[in-house]
């Protein structure tokens, strides 16, 4: 594959800063510095330059301790007037006291205004709130700290449910690994879709979850389909229980029956029956897990039908049934 022309002003190399300090959430700095490190990989590969010099920097600079025990190597906070393409603010438990250090909470507000964008991964939405850097603008954090982010800093417009926001030229992230997905948008923004994507299926993730990070994602082998059926993915995935048949897909993407089968299922390696059983069963676990709705509704709710086709399409594909996978994976 060769990479489509970036959509950023031609730059040798974008510096990308992840803030770090001590407790810092483990996958929140290396899920991001990973995405950007095979961004390089796969440009050098096609006998380019890699796009970015990745740095982990921390105030003193040495090694970090991790919340998981885990050390890291990290720069000192390189001066603030220096060459900044992107900062990265990652999060976890030690957030609180990192946001009650005055001076790094400056540092923050001035390296931001350096940067050609800023991000903040999870938690990390409090120490950029905490900058100012959020004021007016709409952000996201974990799910479960959406209500104190918003109660802690009111000028915030928080958004509890997408996987990341983006308002001008700050990026925040919801939970965790939504900081890989943030970091593959980020990606794509620079240098096109098909890097991103060759990046997304080398670490086995989605280059683009549909609806909020409480909605259930389509299935992986989907995510390699033409621009054209992102547009019909999403579409189904909020009309599961209506009729799904080969008619009805091929008007919603505008096409005649027989020229969409044969062009779905070169996008995708999957017949439009398969596709939608599986959308279906990936609707069905996220209400098994998230709900307490009978299964006979979520059978109903997710296009189904009846319980026992909806047994059977989980055994097909999960090897269990659905009140097994309930029992297993509900809160």
């Amino acid at each position: 594959m060769t990479p489509k022309t970036p959509r950023s002003p031609p730059n040798p190399t974008r510096v990308v800063e992840i803030l770090t300090f001590p407790s810092v959430q483990l996958l929140d700095v290396t899920g991001p510095l990973q995405v950007f490190a095979s961004a390089n990989d796969f440009m050098a590969e096609a006998n380019k330059m890699p796009p970015y010099t990745i740095r982990v920097v921390a105030k003193g600079g040495q090694s970090v301790e991790a919340s998981a025990g885990v050390a890291l190597a990290a720069h000192p906070l390189p001066p603030v007037e220096a060459g900044l393409d992107t900062l990265v603010i990652a999060g976890g438990p030690g957030v609180d006291a990192a946001e009650a250090d005055t001076a790094l909470v400056e540092w923050v507000r001035e390296r931001a205004r350096q940067a050609r964008r800023t991000a903040s991964v999870c938690t990390g939405a409090f120490l950029l709130a905490a900058s100012g850097m959020l004021d007016g603008r709409r952000a996201v954090t974990h799910w479960s700290l959406c209500a104190e982010l918003a109660r802690r800093f009111p000028a915030v417009r928080v958004e509890s449910d997408p996987i990341f926001v983006r308002d001008g030229s700050v990026w925040t992230s919801a939970g965790v690994t939504a900081g890989i997905d943030l970091a593959l948008a980020l990606v794509e923004e620079d240098l096109g879709r098909t890097v991103a994507l060759a990046v997304a299926r080398y670490l086995v993730v989605f280059l683009k979850r549909p609806g909020g990070q409480a909605q259930f994602s389509e299935a992986l082998s989907l995510q390699a389909a033409d621009d054209k059926f992102g547009v019909l993915h999403d579409w189904i995935s909020k009309h599961l229980a209506d009729d799904l048949s080969l008619s009805v897909l091929a008007n919603q993407a505008g096409m005649s029956e027989r020229s969409f089968s044969r062009h779905y299922a070169k996008a995708t390696g999957l017949t439009p029956a398969r596709a939608i059983e599986r959308l279906r069963v990936e609707g069905a676990r996220h209400l098994l897990s998230e709900t307490r709705a009978p299964v006979k509704r979520i059978s109903q709710r997710c296009g189904f039908g009846s319980e026992e086709t909806m047994r059977r399409s989980f055994l097909r594909l999960l090897a269990t049934t659905p009140q097994d996978y309930r029992a297993r994976f509900s809160l």
